[in-house]
């Protein structure tokens, strides 16, 4: 199956028109570019992600990713409501909001209450006392998002993990329960995040509702171009997570390569990323607590890379961030072969 072209937003409040794909049998629409609320495992000031929230729906963002794990799906609901509230959003139906069930509650019995917990703190607050409070108050998300293929005994997270905490996941039975999710209507759209073509045939072999998004690190530096190919076939729609390269020592940001071409165009390295995410189908969310930065990383649709400039790209070497080893203790030994944890597509 091809993936779907993207459309111009249909709404008339946003004052920049993000396009938006076509997701999932119904073609429910996920905007091009969305805001990232993670600065796990760091410390973040609340009222500085609520602002750049606000900042961000005013200047027409329309999707809002957040997780269990981040700690920031309070700031999004509060964020939500004051938009709504102050005329920013019509309402909350305007805005696309994506959370994530962590590995401590990817476990069949725990998928339905974590996502419960993560809307209204209420119903589960004596169940999980780490995330009280720190909820959506919303009645349902769009998407909701198997964070890692990996289950870790039932706790509260905690970094680094130790390898003997990690237990066999039964994959099967996390996604029925996250299909029972979709049946509520608690969540519009169910996914997975960091699957492998390996893990999404896994998956696939058993689900009777496919997973609609697969949201997976992919920049210039590690294009998952296999992956890419995988997920259209099967009509998953791909959501890049870090097409910035990270934080912190970026292959991305600090490529010549990019740099080459950005001044070449009189674009900045990261809007060069961003465009070329977007020229292969792929949705994405991108983090920023400054202003002008939110304002630049939507300004990639009233122009195009050129073929020299993709062949470029196409050249470059690749570096995975993200990987098992990265949130696992040094020290300790696994019940469970790590590789089959690991979310490098080989």
């Amino acid at each position: 199956m091809a993936s779907p072209s993207p459309v111009e937003s249909a709404s008339a409040r946003s004052p920049s028109k993000i396009p938006e794909f076509p997701v999932g049998p119904a073609g429910r629409l996920v905007p091009a570019v969305g805001l990232g609320t993670s600065a796990f495992p760091f410390q973040f000031v609340e009222e500085e992600v609520k602002a750049a929230i606000l900042a961000a729906l005013e200047l027409g963002y329309r999707h809002l990713d957040t997780a269990s794990l981040y700690l920031s799906e309070r700031a999004v609901g509060e964020a939500v409501a004051e938009a709504a509230r102050r005329g920013i959003v019509a309402s909350r139906e305007e805005v696309f909001v994506t959370t994530k069930l962590w590995c401590t509650q990817c476990h069949p019995e725990l998928v339905l209450p974590a996502l419960r917990e993560s809307l209204h703190s209420e119903k589960v607050a004596a169940l999980i006392d780490l995330f009280i409070y720190r909820n959506l108050q919303m009645e349902y998300v769009d998407l909701y998002l198997v964070h890692w293929p990996m289950a870790i005994k039932p706790s509260k997270p905690d970094f680094p993990i130790k390898r003997e905490d990690i237990m066999p996941m039964d994959l099967s039975g996390v996604w029925q329960a996250m299909e029972e999710c979709h049946r509520l209507g608690l969540a519009k759209m169910i996914g997975v995040s960091n699957f492998t073509t390996r893990k999404l045939k896994e998956l696939l072999a058993t689900a009777n509702t496919p997973p609609a998004v697969n949201q997976v690190e992919l920049n210039p530096s590690w294009q998952q171009q296999k992956l890419i190919e995988f997920c259209k076939e099967k009509g998953i729609h791909v959501t890049a997570y870090s097409p910035l390269g990270g934080q912190y020592r970026s292959k991305v940001l600090q490529s010549k390569v990019l740099d080459e071409i950005a001044q070449a165009r009189g674009k900045s390295v990261a809007q060069i990323s961003l465009r070329w995410i977007y020229e292969q189908g792929v949705s994405m969310v991108v983090k920023s607590w400054k202003h002008e930065r939110i304002k630049e990383n939507i300004e990639i649709f009233d122009w195009e890379l050129t073929d020299n400039d993709r062949l470029k790209i196409s050249q470059m070497p690749q570096h995975k961030m993200a990987i098992v080893t990265g949130i696992l203790s040094p020290e300790g030994v696994s019940s469970v072969d790590i590789s089959e944890v690991d979310v490098v597509e080989m």
